[in-house]
């Protein structure tokens, strides 16, 4: 791989400090500028044609959201956002919305202990978002979904359980948009995302969507029409019978590499579930949900995964893709199809 060359955009000297001392810890990134507030990030894009844009959501003159709605969707699939959630969460869910590659939550100049944490996860998505073939790119505002099947069935014994990490809230958009009001399952969801961000993001897809998008709560029931999105920091699982399944958040594992996991979601599926799970794996980096999908497919339920043409990035349905526990395999335009088939 050549060296990536990277623009800062932050407001912040403390922040921009942070973003390119974490960048540089890799010798794959290289640093080819510094912009200090969106009118500056716009001349120096122009400038400097960078690959990959490191941007900071809240700056003066004009803002993130500014650059973003200037930049073509090719360019913002390239962005990475360094951004708190404290304040900015919805900035953040509507930058997100523009397409941008991923989010980073950003430490405050009193989270110094931070500073390796950071350096880890932004240079993996940097790298990530270079390595995108630019053909992928799409502008997700004007891409057409296939419309969902209306002879679906009214009542349906399964529970649709999805997973997903880098790209998810562009693939989840796609994919709730397209499920009628009368979808005959419930929906579980984990998402990657920092925390602060799942509520806002619920909130958006809630008023996007036919069917009901709610942040998951402690007790709430799961209903045919209605997706649960898991809270960022806490496991989401499903406790109850057939007919009386709701949600259960809790901390623990807490030696979990991601909070919520899917694989702690999958596990209580099939173990609450047996072969009304279906599962479907989108878009992400790791193997999150490869366990989870073994104990699913052993219990009698299926697996499902978005196919590599769609993925922003093909880490978690290769897992599963290449260890046989996938079924089918389809672009995310026409997964909401697939999955009608099945519930």
């Amino acid at each position: 791989m050549s060296v990536i060359r990277v623009l800062i955009v932050d407001d912040s000297a403390f922040a921009r400090k942070v973003v390119r001392e974490s960048l540089l810890t890799s010798p794959l990134i290289e640093v080819v500028g510094i912009a200090r507030d969106g009118i500056d990030a716009l001349e120096k894009i122009i400038a400097l044609q960078p690959d990959v844009i490191t941007l900071d959501l809240v700056m003066p003159n004009l803002d993130g959201l500014g650059v973003l709605a200037a930049l073509t969707p090719a360019q913002r699939s390239r962005v990475v956002v360094v951004s708190m959630a404290d304040g900015e969460s919805d900035i953040g869910i509507s930058a997100l919305a523009y397409g941008v590659f991923d989010l980073v939550h950003k430490p405050t100049a009193l989270a110094v202990a931070s500073l390796h944490d950071i350096a880890e996860e932004l240079v993996s998505k940097v790298l990530l978002a270079a390595d995108q073939p630019r053909a992928r790119a799409i502008d997700q505002q004007s891409a057409l979904d296939v419309p969902s099947d209306p002879t679906l069935q009214r009542h349906s014994d399964r529970v649709v359980l999805i997973g997903t990490s880098t790209g998810g809230p562009q693939a989840l958009t796609r994919l709730l948009k397209a499920f009628p009001a009368d979808f005959p399952a419930p929906i579980a969801i984990v998402l990657h995302i920092p925390e602060g961000y799942t509520g806002p993001l619920a909130e958006r897809l809630n008023g996007e969507c036919a069917i009901e998008v709610l942040e998951a709560k402690q007790g709430l029931p799961f209903r045919a029409g209605r997706a649960i999105l898991a809270k960022a920091g806490m496991h989401l699982t499903l406790v109850g019978t057939k007919d009386d399944l709701t949600a259960h958040l809790d901390l623990e594992p807490r030696n979990s590499v991601h909070r919520p996991s899917v694989d702690v979601l999958f596990r209580s599926a099939a173990s609450c579930l047996g072969k009304r799970a279906l599962a479907v794996v989108l878009t992400g980096m790791g193997s999150d949900g490869l366990e989870g999908a073994r104990a699913i497919t052993q219990a009698g339920g299926q697996v499902m995964t978005e196919s590599e043409a769609s993925c922003v990035v093909y880490g978690m349905p290769r897992v599963i893709r290449e260890a046989g526990l996938s079924i089918a395999e389809a672009p995310i335009e026409q997964m909401a199809a697939e999955i009608n088939k099945r519930v």
